[in-house]
C-alpha cells in the first residue's frame, strides 16, 4: 500500500501493553498459549467438520468457516504483539500498520456477516423445516459465505484507502497492542472528520444491518419454539442456538463498541480490542463443541484414533 504524499513518518510504536520485562515474559507466555489453543481448537474443529460426513450440513459448513476465520483474525494480531512483548523496539511501518488494520476489517467484517448467516440458517431449520433443504441448499450456502467476505473486502478497502489520505507527520504511539482505523485517527495532523464520518456510517450499515438480521431471526425463533408444546421440544431447540447466541453476544458486543467510540479511551480501546481478537477466537471452538453432542461425539472419536 502507497502512503500520502505528506507523510514524514515512517513506523508507529506500539506501546500499550506493560513496560516491565517480568510482567512483559508473564504476558508473553500468557498470550502464546492462548495463540497455540485457539490455532488448535479451531484447526481441530475444521478437521472434525470436515472428517465426519453426518456434519455436512449448513450449520456445520458455516461453523468450519467460523473456525476458518478465527484462525486468520488471530494471526493478524496475536504474532506481532508476541514479537513486541520480547523487543525492545517495539515499532510497526506505517505500511505494515495499514495492512493489519485492513485485515482486521476484512476478518472482523466477514465474521459478523457470518454470524448473521448463520443466524439466519437457525431461523430457517426452527421456523421452516419442511423446507429447510430448499432455503439453504449447498448453492446457497457457498453464495452466503462468498457475500460475506466480498462485503467485508470491500468495506475494509474504503476504509483503508481513506486512511491513505491521512497525514502523520511526527512520531506517533498507538496506545494500542495492534492497528486498527479507528486508533489512526488521533494520530492524523490532517482532518480524520471524513474517515470518522465513512467509518461510522459503513459500521452503522454493516454492523447494524448484520445485528438486525441477528435479532429478527432469534425473535422469529422464540416465538416459533414457544409454541412447541414438547418440553423436551423445546429444550433442544433452546439447545441448538445458545453456542451462536453466545458467540455473537462476545463478538458483536466488544466491536460495537471498539467501532461506535473510536476515541473511548486507550484502557478501553485494548480491552475491546483483546476481546474480539484474542479471546472469541479462543473461546469459539470450546462454546461450540461444549455445547453440541453432535460436535462432541465427532470430537470424542476423533481423538480416540489419535
Amino acid at each position: 500500500m502507497a502512503l500520502g504524499n505528506h507523510s514524514t513518518i515512517t513506523d508507529f510504536l506500539l506501546l500499550r501493553l506493560p513496560a516491565g520485562h517480568h510482567t512483559q515474559a508473564l504476558l508473553f507466555v500468557l498470550f502464546l498459549v492462548i495463540y497455540l489453543l485457539t490455532l488448535s481448537g479451531n484447526l481441530l474443529m475444521i478437521m472434525v467438520i470436515r472428517a465426519n460426513s453426518h456434519l455436512y450440513t449448513p450449520m456445520y459448513f458455516f461453523l468450519s468457516h467460523l473456525s476458518f476465520l478465527d484462525l486468520c483474525y488471530s494471526s493478524v494480531t496475536v504474532p506481532k504483539m508476541l514479537e513486541n512483548l520480547l523487543s525492545e523496539k517495539k515499532t510497526i511501518s506505517v505500511e505494515n500498520c495499514l495492512t493489519q488494520a485492513f485485515f482486521v476489517l476484512e476478518f472482523g467484517g466477514t465474521e459478523l456477516c457470518l454470524l448473521a448467516v448463520m443466524a439466519y440458517d437457525h431461523y430457517a431449520a426452527v421456523c421452516y423445516p419442511l423446507i429447510y433443504g430448499q432455503m439453504m441448499s449447498n448453492q446457497v450456502c457457498v453464495r452466503l459465505v462468498w457475500a460475506s467476505w466480498v462485503l467485508a473486502f470491500l468495506d475494509a478497502l474504503i476504509n483503508t484507502l481513506l486512511a491513505l489520505n491521512l497525514d502523520f507527520c511526527e512520531t506517533q504511539v498507538i496506545p494500542n497492542f495492534s492497528c486498527e482505523i479507528p486508533s489512526l485517527f488521533p494520530l492524523s495532523c490532517s482532518s480524520s472528520s471524513a474517515n470518522f464520518a465513512v467509518l461510522l456510517c459503513s459500521a452503522l450499515l454493516h454492523a447494524f444491518g448484520t445485528f438486525l438480521l441477528v435479532f429478527f431471526s432469534y425473535a422469529r425463533i422464540v416465538s416459533t419454539i414457544l409454541s412447541i408444546s414438547s418440553t423436551t421440544g423445546r429444550r433442544k431447540a433452546f439447545s441448538t442456538c445458545s453456542s451462536h447466541l453466545t458467540a455473537v453476544s462476545l463478538f458483536y458486543g466488544s466491536g460495537f463498541l471498539r467501532y461506535l467510540m473510536p476515541t473511548s479511551g486507550p484502557p478501553w480501546e485494548v480491552i475491546f480490542s483483546l476481546q474480539y481478537s484474542v479471546f472469541t477466537p479462543l473461546v469459539n471452538p470450546f462454546v461450540y463443541s461444549l455445547k453440541n453432542k453432535e460436535v462432541k461425539v465427532a470430537l470424542k472419536n476423533k481423538l480416540q484414533k489419535i
